[in-house]
């Protein structure tokens, strides 16, 4: 078994106070023992389109990145970062996960699929993601020495096609951080975040942002882990904090011999 950390932030636009945060978080989750640590969306810069403006930096490039590679190393610890604002060789922007490993070296990236444009009954009412990045176009998945990590941002989460090619792709853990607005986080996260373990028969770490950010944008929180039964096995519900779980490849194996459901799958059959 493999000890696995979710970071639950309340992240604002400048992103030394929100380093500083998640050195902490970071320092508390190695003394327990974790291996893994998962951050939010939106982690290092939660603001306006400006701000991601004026922070983004090229892939693997960037004084925000070399400190986030130094935290890995510090702590001996896989880092996923949850997002970051990417500048792409074309000029556009990515919201994009990063993954580095424990020696603080980039493995791994992916470009969030799934933009959050929509109308919310909340404060901010109105979300586009769009206006500020661009989509990505490619699945990712991480081997890891704790089992194969498949990446997913936020509103990725309501797309199952993602985690069924995720699964097809042979991955054990998935990855959900997110900046949920608190009226959806308290209608679809949790119910989500579960089917999302259960058809994949995978062990889900979603990590979320919680409480105000400005701009009346309200997050809903609620980090959890949950095992490929779907069962929650840690949860933060709400302000900041750190939760840790022991991930069991054996669990894992054993629901999957006993309910076959990627061997029963028969998405060839065409309708009459």
């Amino acid at each position: 078994m493999s000890k696995v950390g979710v970071v639950q932030m309340n992240s604002g636009a400048t992103p030394e106070e929100n380093i500083k945060q998640l050195s902490l978080k970071l320092k508390g989750l190695q003394q327990q023992g974790a291996k893994l640590a998962l951050t939010p969306e939106n982690c290092i810069v939660f603001g306006q389109k400006e701000d991601y403006e004026r922070y983004a930096e090229p892939l693997g490039q960037g004084e925000l990145q070399d400190t986030l590679s130094a935290l890995a190393k510090r702590y001996q610890i896989w880092l996923v970062i949850g997002s970051f604002p990417i500048r792409n060789v074309d000029g556009s922007l990515s919201t994009t996960c990063l993954v580095f490993d424990d020696n603080g070296v980039l493995v791994e990236h992916y470009h969030k699929l799934h933009m959050f444009d929509v109308e919310i009954e909340d404060g901010h009412h109105s979300y586009r993601e769009s206006d500020t990045f661009t989509p990505g176009n490619e699945v990712k998945v991480v081997d890891t020495p704790f089992g194969k990590l498949g990446l997913s941002i936020c509103y990725d989460v309501r797309f199952p096609q993602l985690y069924s090619e995720l699964r097809r792709q042979g991955v054990e853990i998935i990855a959900v951080p997110a900046a949920f607005t608190k009226v959806t986080g308290y209608a679809h996260w949790d119910i989500l975040l579960r089917s999302r373990a259960i058809e994949t028969q995978c062990w889900v770490l979603a990590a979320g942002q919680w409480g105000s950010h400005g701009a009346e944008r309200e997050t809903w929180g609620h980090s959890m882990i949950i095992d490929p039964w779907g069962n929650k096995v840690a949860t933060q519900r709400e302000g900041t904090g750190v939760i840790i779980a022991d991930i069991d490849k054996s669990q894992l194996a054993m629901i999957r011999k006993k309910m076959p459901v990627a061997q029963h799958a028969r998405l060839e059959c065409k309708l009459s």
